[in-house]
């Protein structure tokens, strides 16, 4: 049966009943009904009228921790069960006491990604390890309804999407008990799990014959001879963390061969400003700039002569996710222009948010160069995603165009910022990466039913 969306009402009659409308024909009878990880026996009957909607008495209602929302949710039918959902926990941490934010300043973003629920046909919440009662199977989960955060008790959840904002909550042991438990003991589905280490994912890459050719060459730091050697053969580099984000401790060491000397520049985070330091040394620039950093966490990365506006270099961040078919898509797209001296285009370092309009006017070049990012995109998400541990499902890149027109892969964020959204013309693919973030998860619901084996191998 090719899945449905269906209103779902409650009905203080006919107590152990569900009512099924007339024009759901099924080629199976049911005598379970299922939401979450909660299954009872249910008697299932046509519904007496010609309503549209699935009606479940009250007493079913109750049993399985339902709660009731106001918009179609999927339904989907296996194994003589009946299926409402699909349940979507999203797992986070940073919880606070406040009921207006209770999720620190991260409710916002939190409330704008709930609120996508009634366009995906979901029912999704925010939980944290502290939040579930092992004992009974359920978890106070936080929604998002009209009138703002409201904690309701649902059974645990079909699926679960992985929220947490950054490594050390993610290493924390509570944090990795509750993971292991949740999908271990009770085969659920998580996707997105992880933060992706930048050497890790190019030693991936580079077997991928296919996109091979989209990475510039990036080695582990070893010795400054090997900057020296990067330094002779592409003049420009950059040194980054392994583990780095937002472009924080990104430095790009620039050789002058004319003249000899050597140039660093960086972001000051201190200062709160960009700077361009000149060196007669390479072991001078290195003992000065990385004085007490811990160089075995970096990366060297050739440099790139990235197409420039008004002598500022563009790169661009492109995000892809799954959706509900289980399919890759490139979600959004825009260029960011690099500040003023910066050695990256985020915006905390000066750089700006343009949209491909605004960059390329001629629009012959603009779809071009749109089609070759949306290439690029599509061929590293799945790359990534079968060469990665878990189910990885929203990938945001960042990616170059030098000036030959040759597309190059900088980084991949298995959590990306949302910066780019905040341009006005982005404000619509705002609203689709978030949905299709939470319609991935039709498609694994359906796949844990039908093909766990293929999940959890």
């Amino acid at each position: 049966m090719k899945n449905q969306t269906f209103m779902i009402d409650i009905s203080s009659d006919d107590r152990g009943c569900v009512f099924l409308p007339n024009h759901l024909n099924l080629d199976t009878a049911l005598y379970k009904l299922n939401f979450g990880t909660v299954t009872i026996d249910a008697k299932f009957k046509q519904q007496p009228s010609s309503k549209q909607s699935i009606t479940i008495s009250e007493d079913l209602a109750t049993n399985i921790f339902f709660p009731y929302v106001k918009h179609p949710l999927h339904i989907f039918i296996h194994d003589e069960t009946l299926t409402i959902g699909p349940l979507v926990g999203i797992f986070t941490s940073g919880f606070t006491p406040f009921p207006m934010r209770p999720i620190g300043d991260r409710s916002i973003i939190f409330s704008k990604l709930l609120s996508v629920s009634s366009s995906v046909g979901a029912i999704p919440f925010v939980f944290g390890e502290k939040h579930i009662n092992w004992d009974t199977g359920t978890i106070q989960g936080l929604f998002y309804l009209q009138n703002g955060w409201k904690t309701i008790e649902v059974p645990f959840p079909n699926v679960i999407y992985d929220r947490l904002p950054n490594r050390k909550s993610e290493r924390q042991k509570q944090q990795k008990e509750a993971k292991a438990r949740l999908e271990q003991e009770y085969l659920i589905p998580w996707y997105n799990p992880g933060f992706f280490n930048k050497m890790d994912i190019y030693d991936r890459l580079f077997q991928v014959e296919e996109i091979s050719e989209y990475l510039p060459e990036t080695q582990p730091f070893s010795s400054y001879s090997a900057i020296e050697n990067m330094l002779s053969k592409y003049s420009h580099i950059y040194i980054k963390p392994m583990n780095g984000s937002l472009g924080l401790g990104v430095h790009q060491i620039i050789y002058n061969k004319q003249d000899s000397v050597y140039y660093c520049r960086y972001r000051d985070l201190k200062a709160g400003m960009n700077k361009l330091k000149k060196f007669s040394s390479l072991e001078g620039l290195m003992k000065h700039i990385f004085a007490g950093k811990n160089l075995e966490r970096m990366i060297i990365q050739q440099g790139i002569y990235l197409l420039k506006k008004e002598k500022c270099s563009i790169d661009f961040r492109v995000h892809t996710n799954k959706d509900s078919t289980g399919q890759w898509n490139v979600t959004a797209c825009a260029a960011k222009v690099a500040g003023n001296g910066s050695v990256t285009t985020h915006v905390k370092s000066g750089g700006t948010i343009q949209s491909l309009d605004e960059i390329f006017e001629d629009p012959i070049e603009r779809k071009e160069i749109a089609k070759k990012l949306q290439t690029a995109s599509l061929k590293l998400s799945e790359a990534i995603e079968n060469n990665m541990e878990g189910l990885v499902a929203e990938i945001g890149f960042d990616l170059g165009i030098d000036q030959k027109g040759k597309v190059w892969f900088f980084e991949a964020n298995s959590k990306p910022g949302r910066s780019i959204f905040t341009h006005p013309s982005m404000k619509k693919f705002d609203f689709l990466t978030r949905k299709l973030s939470l319609a991935y998860s039709i498609y694994l619901t359906e796949q844990a039913m039908k093909s766990p084996e293929a999940l959890f191998k």
